[in-house]
């Protein structure tokens, strides 16, 4: 691998549907912050990776403090988060350079493994972009109006994961425009300029944190990670 290859790590909202006193990111998982868990799977690949940390202004130095107090080292450039996700990219992005490949990760999904996360660099190496998934399990409906919904066929459909890794020349050319709605996670932004997402299996495992229910589900499937 002769490319140079970064980590953004996404952790720039404040968790409002978590509740409590800080941040949902900043939680502990067992003995560390949640944030600090999916940090840690990049640390270990078996090359060198950029570590790019998008966090809220208001939480630049808690986290810095958190450092200087545990004794965390490792080399990373911090980023204030932007007023939405595609914002707080759009900051990472600056500091990546055409060239190389970069992933980006949600910051609250903990339990990603570096193996999985080196798979995904080698398919984008190829395709340009990848993007890991999962089947859905559960019946599906689609509303209507007024109350009703209609059937779908749940085969039809998939749910994104993190990370998705890119070219940087393919993900920098897509953030180069103004923000949309619809732009959901990276992928979303890369098709909007016409560019194919490779789907790659993801893993059930890999939960984003977002409620009071989720921490309870983390810390069981930490107990036997």
């Amino acid at each position: 691998m002769n490319k140079k290859y970064y980590a953004v790590i996404v952790a720039g909202g404040t968790g409002a549907r978590m509740g409590g006193d800080v941040a949902k990111q900043f939680l502990t998982l067992g003995d560390k912050p949640i944030i600090l868990h999916s940090i840690e799977a990049f640390l270990r690949l078996s090359f060198p990776v950029e570590i790019i940390l998008v966090v809220p202004t208001d939480y630049r130095q808690y986290w810095k403090d958190y450092c200087l107090e545990n004794h965390i080292t490792f080399s990373h450039i911090l980023v204030s988060g932007g007023i939405t996700r595609f914002h707080s990219v759009k900051n990472a992005l600056k500091y990546i350079p055409k060239g190389a490949l970069v992933a980006i990760h949600d910051g609250v999904r903990p339990f990603i493994s570096s193996d999985f996360v080196e798979s995904l660099f080698v398919i984008a190496e190829e395709k340009g972009a990848v993007a890991p998934v999962v089947n859905v399990i559960d019946s599906m409906r689609k509303r209507v109006t007024d109350g009703r919904s209609v059937y779908v066929k749940r085969e039809e459909f998939v749910l994104v994961q993190t990370p998705q890794v890119f070219h940087s020349d393919i993900i920098l050319d897509a953030y180069n425009q103004a923000y949309s709605p619809g732009f959901t996670d990276d992928a979303s932004v890369v098709e909007s300029v016409g560019k194919e997402v490779y789907l790659t299996e993801g893993n059930s495992c890999n939960i984003k944190i977002t409620k009071p229910e989720d921490l309870v589900l983390a810390r069981a499937i930490l107990s036997v990670f």
